[in-house]
């Protein structure tokens, strides 16, 4: 049942002063298309992607962990497979992070992609936006970490960390994806296992091959907790390249353009229209333009 705007500004308020529950309500609200009223503002987020597997999630668990103990509060909206039952998130990563989400200092919320394009959903910058006037000074944002994801959370996130393993084919990948271009920090994930140098090799050759500065390439262990600062360090003080921020408004305007198609009241039609030949499928783009400039809405 939807809430109404009263509601959800309530909502807006409680979490402001520290109720998870509703700040968990109010999250749901976002889903359904519903935002309270408040003032946009723009915290820190941070996009981190890359090849399942590649230990991602413990990874940040103790990146939390590092920003806990200097007394920051960090969000993580995890970005979970949709389950072929319920429909909803599978939850993967709240039980990989489940230490880390029992202190006051950190919410993970858990998000189903719903065959959303790209695996990342449109709301996701809204709830990015309300975590951090909830108070939230760090914000996460973990992909699914296959296909157009990889590429997509930059529309989302200030800075991307891409996160790679030893393994030659992880980062192969992630030249495919073009993620390796996006991505401002790079972590190879367990420097313990014999071919993390070569791998951290690798991928700088690649860098070298691409146009203008490559991304900071690092060497870390999530699990014996190895240059996790260092990296943390080079995440807080990197700027965007203005190359990478060209990329990104572009992933921006492709995002926003998806959220109002998939949300126009007669899809279904022109989908129809576009299956029994009676419309092309420019013929269908140019009407559903049309039809958004009239309403007023802007993709």
């Amino acid at each position: 049942m939807a809430l109404g705007l009263s509601e959800v500004n309530q909502l807006f308020v409680s979490a402001r002063s520290g109720n998870r529950r509703s700040l968990a309500k109010l999250l749901t609200a976002l889903e359904s298309g519903q935002t309270p009223e408040i003032q946009q503002q723009r915290g820190w987020t941070l996009g981190v992607t890359g090849p399942p597997g590649v230990g991602k999630s413990t990874l940040i668990g103790r990146m939390i962990e590092y920003w806990v103990s200097r007394g920051e509060t960090v969000a993580v909206l995890a970005v979970d497979p949709t389950s072929p039952m319920s429909g909803g998130a599978i939850l993967a990563d709240r039980f990989r992070m489940g230490a880390t989400d029992s202190t006051a200092s950190v919410f993970v919320r858990s998000l189903a992609t719903r065959n959303h394009p790209g695996g990342l959903m449109p709301y996701l910058g809204k709830m990015t936006g309300v975590l951090s006037a909830c108070g939230w000074t760090r914000v996460i944002i973990e992909t699914v970490g296959s296909g157009q994801s990889e590429v997509r959370v930059v529309a989302f996130a200030d800075r991307v960390l891409l996160i790679d393993g030893p393994d030659r084919g992880d980062i192969v990948q992630a030249e495919k994806a073009g993620i390796l271009e996006l991505a401002d920090v790079i972590a190879i994930n367990k420097a313990d296992l014999p071919n993390a140098q070569s791998a951290a090799d690798a991928v700088r050759q690649a860098l070298d091959m691409g146009e203008g500065p490559g991304a900071q390439v690092h060497l870390v262990s999530a699990i014996e907790g190895t240059g996790i600062s260092e990296l943390i360090s080079d995440l807080e003080s990197c700027e965007p390249e203005p190359s990478r921020n060209m990329l990104r408004n572009r992933e921006r305007l492709i995002a926003s353009w998806d959220a109002a198609l998939l949300s126009h009241p007669q899809i279904k039609f022109y989908l129809e229209k576009i299956g029994d030949g009676s419309l092309t499928v420019n013929e269908a783009i140019e009407d559903i333009g049309c039809s958004l400039k009239a309403d007023g809405e802007k993709p």
